[in-house]
């Protein structure tokens, strides 16, 4: 839920940390909880136009109102919530399914009260301005500003935060992915992959999963672009499009750089969640998901 207002990246960075050190006390294995993190937030994030990188620039392509892409998108997200929480208990059966009872000290906790409620009354305040159609970086960027505006943490700490390096990759692909549409994609080109029939949401739904685990989902959204222009219904087109980006995420570990920041931020704390353990709970999640999505877009 979390994921689908305040961005899977962000999620990922902020609660894996939290959620590493609370099972770390309970003495339990983490791997399946960090796959969660991530599992749930790629999901999660399908519902809305602020839930990834890859849904802001369809919707700033697609123009189509948020509410509409919440209500088309949400539930296919609910339905991968409960198919997560499903294969993650049936592949770490001896983590869940056990009477063994959970053993951990209480820590005290330090809380900050007034920066908790101006956070949660202005991120209640930014979700109300997306329903209501304020354009989400105007709305997103006053929130931010509101912030900022404390005397009880210094702005340099929270800019100290911020991943220069992920926003200098994502500036990286625009203009590779720019310079491919303008050298690669021809007219001929175009109106060959036309003929594939994207308008069938099976076939947009396969070849836009397959280019997202081999370019990554945003730069298959920016490549995709020219060839949804072609169909008649662009806006089911489009939410096939984030749909599928967003779901094959979970497929592999370099599906999205949600996972990438899970498996980093655990790695730092010496825990390691290698290729075969991700992509035994995720390619099936990903198969069913998708399944979902598009039996979903094509009769609802």
């Amino acid at each position: 839920m979390l994921s689908a207002f305040l961005v899977n990246d962000t999620i990922c960075l902020v609660l894996t940390p939290l959620v590493l050190d609370l099972v770390t006390q309970l003495r339990r294995n983490p791997v399946p909880y960090l796959l969660a993190i991530a599992m749930a937030s790629n999901i999660g994030s399908t519902s809305t136009i602020t839930g990834n990188p890859q849904n802001m620039i369809i919707g700033s392509l697609s123009h189509i109102p948020y509410g509409t892409f919440a209500a088309a998108l949400s539930p296919i997200a609910g339905v991968g919530l409960i198919l997560t929480v499903v294969l993650i208990a049936v592949a770490y059966r001896s983590e869940f399914w056990t009477g063994q009872r959970l053993q951990g000290e209480p820590q005290p906790a330090h809380t900050n009260r007034p920066i908790i409620i101006k956070s949660i009354v202005v991120t209640f305040a930014m979700v109300a301005g997306f329903f209501a159609g304020v354009a989400p970086a105007l709305v997103a960027i006053v929130a931010g500003a509101v912030l900022l505006c404390t005397r009880r943490i210094k702005s340099e700490k929270v800019y100290a935060e911020i991943d220069w390096t992920l926003l200098l990759m994502f500036a990286g692909l625009f203009v590779v992915v720019g310079g491919l549409e303008k050298s690669v994609l021809s007219p001929e080109m175009i109106a060959g992959v036309g003929r594939l029939h994207l308008e069938k949401l099976p076939i947009l739904s396969g070849i836009t999963a397959v280019l997202s685990n081999i370019v990554s989902n945003v730069p298959a959204v920016l490549v995709l672009k020219p060839f949804i222009a072609q169909l008649h219904n662009q806006q089911q087109a489009w939410l096939t499009v984030a749909m599928a980006s967003t779901l094959a995420g979970n497929f592999a570990i370099l599906g999205s750089v949600a996972n990438l920041i899970v498996v980093q931020r655990a790695r730092a704390q010496n825990v390691e969640i290698g290729f075969w353990e991700y992509f035994r709970v995720g390619a099936p999640l990903t198969i069913l998901s998708i399944g979902v999505g598009v039996v979903w877009l094509a009769f609802a």
